[in-house]
């Protein structure tokens, strides 16, 4: 490619709207431009990285064994309605009708339309196991979308989806899957882990998210660095981190704390630490009677250790908050509690309400909490003694320094973004649809699913984030839209610059070397500056000071500041060899 036969349309400053580096560098570099919010054209610079990435997912998906197809992005409504899901996904599903007035709905995923198929499809056990992917398009409302292509309305995506006879072989299948996943991610030159993760919209009993390691990420990663432990935090075990509760050696006792209604501020007052203060965190679930008419909401208080967070997908599986649940409004908390927000405990409170406690606020003893009068705490609390004993469950998050859940270490953190997950659905969707086969003996058994699924587009933010510097992108080499220019110095005005940059150019296409000669006759300091913020990772200069003893030098794009002069006979084999 000759830069003066490709589009490159670089910027000197990012928008004021670009919110994350990756963003910022992909607007400058010219690989995205902005359409609407959340939604991107992919220029051709960008486009480019995009079709790399897409060529190694479809090399070890086909190396796995899985067979591509393509879904439509629009799906009639009532497949979601078939599985339930048109209710429950909520507000990013895009819904539509068409002019005949029928429902109709833009994809954000594919279960339902690919369990569909399985069911018109798969008819035999000798067909499966099979497992079907694509590449496609997708469109998820976001309410703020942000972060360019990290959290966009508009992505590419594969998917994958697997079908089994029975439970052993699905999870074969997952198996598999993984496996491929690590495959991709390492050829794709990233740092990443594979952690354990919670489910969430598309359900399943089984789960691994693949992070990028980048310090921006969203996601926060629990790992032990002494074993292959390594969990979202969202799913990682937190347990008491009191062996054994102590016996009470304190009276309870009311105590004024006016105006604290932090436990920081509560602590500070009261001269203890920390570690002795419970909070409580109010939630409410909706509920319904049998007519559907709406009743009073179930009130739940989740009691910490105060140092301690809530984590809220793991209250999200208490049999009170399963079918979803939210924070208690002001007016909520003063009806149950009698008290407002900063100054609540589970001392004196009614039977209705249902009370959880972390496994390290259930081991506490002679604790202080709120009294449920605004202006008062109570200290030396003791379970069993001053109020009933709690339930008790793993709700927090873990923190540095907590025990591995494998037993051989202890717990560090890390930022990731995540950009691939594989689920073990089993029959979640395939009963919901009725997607059945013929076993051996001729009777019918529900289809067994697994999904898998990589943010193609996320990926180009992913990447970017990790790697990255003052100057620009700096692209892991399989990626990276060019994996070499060709910096000529008056390419325009010296016959032997362009006779030379001319040959090497010929010769490293015809060494298999995906590279660019800039054939525009920019400035010098103009040219380095548009190749190194677009981050291609090979940089050759071509001048006539260098030619005259035969050299040309050579710019590796993670080492920009270094330079070497390398004889003109052996850069090729240089570029080539890495």
């Amino acid at each position: 490619m000759r830069a003066r036969s490709f589009f490159i349309s670089t910027l000197k400053e990012a928008p004021a709207d670009a919110d994350i580096v990756s963003q910022q560098l992909m607007i400058r570099a010219g690989m995205i431009k902005k359409i609407a919010a959340g939604v991107y054209t992919y220029m051709p610079m960008g486009l480019r990285s995009i079709r790399k990435i897409e060529n190694i997912i479809r090399e070890e998906m086909d190396r796995a064994g899985a067979i591509e197809l393509l879904l439509p992005m629009v799906q009639p409504a009532e497949l979601w309605q078939e599985s339930g899901r048109w209710e429950k996904y909520g507000p990013e599903l895009l819904r539509f009708k068409d002019r005949h007035a029928r429902d109709f709905v833009i994809q954000p995923t594919s279960e339902e339309v690919i369990t569909d198929f399985a069911r018109q499809e798969i008819h035999s056990w000798r067909q499966l196991p099979v497992n079907f992917y694509q590449i496609q398009t997708k469109f998820r409302d976001e309410r703020r979308p942000r972060f360019g292509v990290m959290r966009g309305r508009e992505f590419s995506m594969k998917d994958a989806y697997s079908f089994d006879r029975d439970q052993e072989g699905a999870l074969k299948s997952y198996d598999k899957m993984y496996e491929a996943y690590q495959r991709i991610f390492t050829r794709l030159g990233l740092t990443f882990r594979a952690v354990a993760a919670d489910t969430g919209s598309i359900g399943g009993d089984r789960s691994h998210e693949f992070q990028v390691i980048a310090d921006t990420g969203e996601d926060l990663i629990a790992y032990c660095p002494d074993s292959d432990f390594a969990a979202n935090i969202e799913l990682a075990p937190a347990f008491s981190v009191i062996e054994k509760r102590a016996e009470p050696t304190q009276a309870m006792q009311k105590v004024p704390t006016p105006g604290r209604e932090k436990c920081e501020d509560v602590v500070e007052l009261l001269g203890v630490e920390l570690t002795r203060s419970m909070k409580s965190v109010i939630l409410a679930a909706d509920r319904v009677n049998e007519k559907g008419e709406p009743l009073p909401a179930q009130i739940v208080m989740i009691l910490l250790r105060a140092d301690h967070d809530l984590n809220e997908v793991k209250a999200g599986h208490l049999p009170e908050l399963k079918e979803g649940f939210r924070f208690a409004t002001d007016s909520e908390i003063q009806t149950a509690f009698g008290s407002k927000p900063g100054y609540l405990g589970p001392v004196g409170i009614s039977e209705d309400i249902v009370v959880y406690a972390d496994s390290t606020a259930a081991n506490m003893s002679d604790f202080i909490c709120g009294a449920n009068e605004e202006g008062f705490h109570i200290m030396g609390v003791n379970w069993g003694r001053d109020l009933p004993e709690p339930k008790v469950a793993d709700l927090r998050n873990v923190v540095e320094g907590d025990a591995s859940p494998d037993g051989k270490g202890t717990i560090k953190l890390q930022r990731g973004i995540e950009v691939g997950h594989v689920f073990y659905l089993g029959t979640k969707y395939s009963e919901a649809l009725n997607a059945t086969f013929l076993d051996e003996n001729g009777k019918p058994k529900v289809l067994e699913m697994g999904c898998y699924g990589i943010g193609v587009t996320r990926l180009l933010g992913a990447a970017i984030e990790q790697g990255h510097d003052e100057q620009g992108i700096i692209w892991p080499e399989s990626i990276a839209p060019f994996s070499t220019v060709i910096c000529p110095m008056n390419y325009g005005k010296s016959e032997l610059v362009r006779e030379t940059a001319d040959k090497l150019y010929e010769d490293l296409k015809a060494a298999g070397v995906d590279v660019i000669l800039d054939d525009r006759d920019m400035r010098p300091g103009v040219m380095f500056a548009e190749w190194e913020l677009i981050g291609v990772p090979h940089c050759i200069v071509v001048g006539e000071r260098g030619l005259k003893t035969g050299e040309v030098e050579y710019k590796y794009r993670r080492n920009v500041k270094e330079k070497q002069m390398v004889k003109l006979e052996n850069i090729v084999s240089k570029i080539v060899q890495g």
